[in-house]
């Protein structure tokens, strides 16, 4: 137990002494700096330069009596208060980096008629290149062999879905047998947000075998691969590529079929 609750605190970033004294306070009740030093075997000079992040935490409450303070565990629930803070940075976070990323793409990649192409590889690769489809102004439009949330994780997917549904992106997927296949396992275990604007339809292998997952959106086309251990994608930023692919797109959807497959009341979908 005590392992878990200094690992978490870890997570936190908070320093690992915090974990120490709480831990004691909560043991032992209200002390003195003095009492807690002995307790949680933390120097008391590094106490005392711990006691704004102790109170900011806000896991310690200090309570200032006559040349001494006083010490006590304030209730673990307080951590929310962190949390939030937390989540409000990586909102925050998220919003400059899509900044940063349209500064740095004027004269190359996504903003550049010159052909950039972008090599990733392992799963942090894969939902990378997934995660730029967030930045589509163009609607998304897919050939899938894979579903993602199956490599990704849920909590991944539910961010995906999340942030392409608030920005209004469509996207369409020629899909085939064994990504509707994936797609009733999933669903059959997990609930997850569905996208808003989502449309699909199935193309049988003897139309054309879906060896890989294609995607085409703005400018770029993507390529990526889960099947048998190996790992990897490539983006491609060319417009007369990604045009090329949308055409090809456009003659597989004539020739596919709508999904009849109903998951949970709702269409089969990445």
């Amino acid at each position: 137990m005590i392992n878990e609750v200094r690992a978490y605190f870890a997570k936190l970033e908070l320093a690992p002494e915090v974990a120490e004294l709480y831990l004691a306070l909560h043991t032992y009740g209200p002390q003195t700096i003095s009492q807690l030093s002995r307790n949680a075997g933390v120097e008391r000079t590094r106490i005392y330069r711990l006691i704004d992040e102790l109170a900011a935490s806000p896991l310690i409450e200090v309570e200032t009596h006559y040349k001494r303070h006083i010490l006590k565990a304030a209730p673990v629930g307080n951590l929310q208060v962190l949390l939030s803070k937390k989540e409000q940075e990586l909102v925050t976070l998220q919003e400059g980096l899509d900044h940063v990323g349209q500064l740095l793409s004027t004269g190359s990649g996504a903003g550049s008629p010159f052909t950039h192409v972008q090599f990733y590889k392992g799963s942090e690769g894969i939902k990378q290149m997934i995660w730029n489809q967030t930045k589509a102004t163009t609607e998304i439009v897919c050939i899938l062999n894979e579903s993602m949330q199956r490599q990704t994780n849920s909590a991944f997917f539910d961010r995906w879905v999340r942030t392409i549904n608030e920005r209004g992106v469509r996207s369409r997927g020629v899909i085939n047998d064994h990504f509707i296949k994936k797609q009733q396992e999933w669903y059959s275990a997990h609930s997850n947000e569905r996208l808003k604007h989502w449309q699909s339809r199935r193309i049988l292998p003897g139309v054309f075998p879906i060896r890989h997952s294609t995607i085409a959106y703005n400018n770029v086309v993507l390529h990526y691969n889960w099947m048998k251990g190996e790992i990897f994608g490539i983006e491609i930023y060319n417009q007369d590529i990604a045009d090329a692919q949308r055409r090809f797109f456009e003659m597989l959807w004539q020739q596919a079929k709508p999904v009849k497959v109903k998951l949970g009341g709702a269409e089969a979908m990445p």
